[in-house]
Formats: C-alpha cells, structure tokens, sequence
C-alpha cells in the first residue's frame, strides 16, 4: 500500500513539474536584427526569423528558397518595440540563437545609447551577438538579402567576420571597450553586393570598421586601414595581404602575412608623450609581376623594402584618420599610458580627447619572408638578365 502511495507520488511530481514547459513548437527563433533610423527619430527594428522546416511544407524554403521571413515594427525604445514585434508573432520571439545586430550607418551616427540599454538589461538577449553597421543605405536590407552560399544570410555574415581577416566585434567586446580606459569601440562593416545582371545574385562583402566615439559613429575606415592598419596595430591580425608596386621593375609583388606581432612602445616627457609602433610580419610571396629574382640577394632586399614602405604607407592612413581626422583614440594608445604610468593618466585622462589628436607617433615595419612558394621572378623576365 505504500509503494502504491509513493509511486502515485511520483506520477503526480512528474506531470505538474511539466505544466509550464514551452513547446519548440511555440517558439519563433529570431536569426538576426536590423535597426534603422525613421525620417521622424523613431526606431524602425526588423527581425529575421528561421522558418520551421515542417513550416515548408516538405519544399525547400518555398518557391523563393527561403529559409527566413521577416517582420518590423516602429517605436520609440526598446521595451516598446519589443511588445510590438511579439504582438505580430503567434509565437514566443526567441533571441538566444541570434547571431548579429546591424545598424543602419544613418542610426549609428545619431547614436545608439538608448538601442544598446535593452541589451543589457534584458536576459533574453545575449552579449555574444555581433555588432555591425551596414555602410549606406538601410540595415533592414541586408535581412532580406538571398545569399547563394547559405540558407540564411546571417550565418555568411558571421562567417566572414570570424575569418580571422576581419574585425568581429560582439556586444559584449562593445560594452568591454565603451567602459575601458583609453579607448574607443570600433565595430565591423557591411554593404550588400548586388550583380546588376542578376538582381537575385547577392552577396555580403565586409567593408571596413566603424569607429566610435560618445555612443555616436565617428567615421568609417575603408578594408587596408581595418586589416593592415587597425587589426595589426591592435595585435589581432592573423591573416594580412601586401601589394607593393615597383614602377621601376614594371610590376608588383604581393605577399600573405601568416604571423604578425606589435609592440607599442611610450615614452613621456614633461607635458608630452610619445608612442612607437614596431610591427613585425612574417610570410610568403604569392605574386611576383617584375624582372626581379627573389632567389637573388639584393632583388629580395629590394622586394622586402617595397612591401615594407607599403605596409607602413597603410598604417600611416590608417593612424592619420583616426588621429586627425576622426580624433578618436581606436587603438588604446590612452589604454598604454594607463598601464605604464598611472599617475600620469590620473592627469591626462579628462583631456584625452584633445591630447590624442596631438601626441607624437612613429612606426616601424620589419618583414621577414620566409618562402616564395611557387613564385620565383615572373614569366616574362625567364631567360632574361635581371639588371
């Protein structure tokens, strides 16, 4: 009698412990957001949501091939839009497996104080989500875009931006950087690619990085100053190209950088400071258009100085816009003077913002090659002399 009474017991734990489960059934899982600015200062949000595949009906995505739809609400905040955008679902919106937030570049540069608060605060978001701004044009665009390559677009956005060649920032790398001393967030850049041929072949290409600064984007940096300039400097550079031209030799030698390192070195002086930049590559030659020998000494010396001066050129850019231009401090050269001589940022971190754009900066680039692979002097310099 007993054992019947626990294992009724038992029964009944096990059916109530079930009564407020949420059925996969009705959730929406949401992919992707856009965030674009209205002609009024509202906030337009649109989502991507996966389709069920018993959604479909047993075809693959529907005539169109889609694996996604979307929906958009206006509104003022986040707490208001989100009740919004579930009042236009049939089922709970679900945020854990979303993979990237774009901005439009229009929202970016008035200012995303208010957006970011909800991502914060609200535990149904995640921090590993990444950040984007789409350059140009609408962010909600890049939602409905038909990527050739997967059955959701967002999933080659993501692909691209953990390359390892590009900047992949998350939300939780923003909110990282925005707290920190000395330094300004930057995030990754998009714009949609689309084949005037084919309006139905488009593809996302990764554009550069957006700098900011107050919440507010500063300015955009185009590909070379985000790869040979912003990751390198920052030592996060793990894949980089050179291209340097050689109008003397009638050609151009290009080299794969598989390893790069940085130093920043700071010195202060008085009222002044000063920052070097050493920059150090390793990596093979994967082009070779001039009369040049690489298999002879004083042609590599001349080969290695071309795709050094060209290296430094960019960085140079790179450094000139964010520091005139821009006058964000990107890299965290403050970051530096923070943690070799507190006492002295305690002075200079109020007036940082002014400082920066004046402090004395220098770099230095050594490369080091160590094969050519298939690449010796070009086809058209065999069975001549190299002068």
């Amino acid at each position: 009698m007993r054992s019947l009474k626990y294992m009724f017991l038992l029964v009944f734990v096990i059916i109530s412990g079930c009564w407020d489960r949420t059925e996969i059934n009705d959730l929406a899982f949401v992919t992707g957001t856009a965030l674009d600015l209205t002609d009024d200062g509202n906030i337009l949000c649109t989502l991507q949501i996966a389709i069920p595949s018993s959604a479909e009906g047993g075809m693959s995505g529907g005539e169109s091939g889609n694996k996604f739809f979307v929906i958009a609400v206006e509104g003022k905040n986040g707490n208001d839009i989100h009740h919004k955008l579930q009042k236009k679902s049939s089922r709970r919106l679900l945020y854990s497996h979303r993979s990237v937030v774009f901005l439009s570049e229009r929202m970016a540069k008035h200012g995303i104080d208010n957006l970011l608060d909800i991502f914060t605060h609200d535990p149904r978001n995640r921090l590993k989500t990444y950040l984007m701004v789409v350059k140009g044009g609408e962010a909600r665009n890049i939602l409905q875009l038909n990527s050739p390559l997967k059955q959701v677009p967002i999933e080659t956005v993501r692909g691209m931006e953990v390359s390892g060649e590009d900047i992949a920032v998350t939300l939780r790398d923003f909110f990282i950087a925005y707290g920190s001393e000395g330094v300004h967030p930057v995030v990754g850049v998009v714009e949609p690619e689309i084949h005037s041929n084919d309006p139905h072949k488009q593809i996302i290409r990764v554009a550069g990085a957006g700098v900011f600064k107050d919440l507010k984007l500063a300015g955009l940096l185009d590909v070379n100053e985000t790869s040979l300039g912003l990751m390198w400097v920052t030592d996060k550079l793990k894949v980089g190209y050179i291209t340097a031209n050689l109008p003397k030799e009638n050609g151009a030698v290009g080299m794969v950088l598989t390893h790069a390192d940085r130093k920043i070195i700071t010195q202060t002086q008085h009222d002044s400071v000063q920052f070097r930049i050493q920059l150090e590559g390793q990596g093979i030659l994967d082009e070779n258009t001039t009369a040049l020998d690489i298999n002879e000494p004083k042609d590599l010396k001349l080969i290695k100085k071309a795709l050094e001066d060209e290296a430094k050129k960019q960085v140079q850019n790179f450094i000139f816009k964010i520091q005139k231009k821009y006058k964000v401090d990107s890299v965290g050269f403050g970051q530096e003077i923070y943690k070799n001589y507190p006492d002295k940022w305690d002075i200079w971190k109020n007036q940082w913002d002014m400082r920066f754009p004046e402090s004395e900066i220098s770099i230095e680039v050594n490369l080091t090659i160590k094969g050519a692979g298939m690449v010796h002097s070009s086809f058209e310099s065999r069975g001549k002399e190299v002068k």
